[in-house]
């Protein structure tokens, strides 16, 4: 049985978190998601995002359908994304603070520590956190 974590928005307009239970719709379908959070030694841009979600792609063996793509927001920072053949990959950063997302989402089994540790390594990140769903 998987759980589910609803955001509710409270008076203070704070977001809180209830534990739901979650019924698995497509039990057939295997899925693992990922999400990795940190504080890089420096400024993400374009390029480092193009690189890492290719090299990522090899690391944990998963096959391209297209280059990775990225996109700039004046209000939030640099986003990108590369399309597997067994799902995908978002990305996003920030200069101010300095922090970076990823969400990995694949129907095809990875090892959770080899992206967490490549991460961790290829942004010389001084924290990192992760959570597999």
């Amino acid at each position: 049985s998987r759980r589910r974590i609803e955001r509710q928005s409270g008076d203070s307009g704070v977001a809180s978190q209830r534990v739901s239970t979650w019924r698995d719709l497509a039990p057939t379908i295997y899925r693992q998601r990922l999400v990795v959070e940190g504080i890089p030694a420096a400024p993400i841009g374009a390029t480092d995002i193009e690189s890492y979600l290719s090299r990522l792609s090899d690391v944990i063996e998963m096959r391209r359908l297209s280059d990775p793509v990225t996109h700039l927001s004046d209000t939030f920072g640099w986003a990108g994304w590369i399309h597997w053949e067994t799902s995908g990959a978002h990305f996003y950063a920030w200069d101010t603070p300095l922090f970076f997302s990823v969400d990995i989402y694949t129907c095809k089994p990875f090892d959770d520590m080899t992206a967490v540790e490549f991460t961790k390594d290829v942004f010389s990140a001084s924290a990192i956190e992760y959570q597999r769903f």
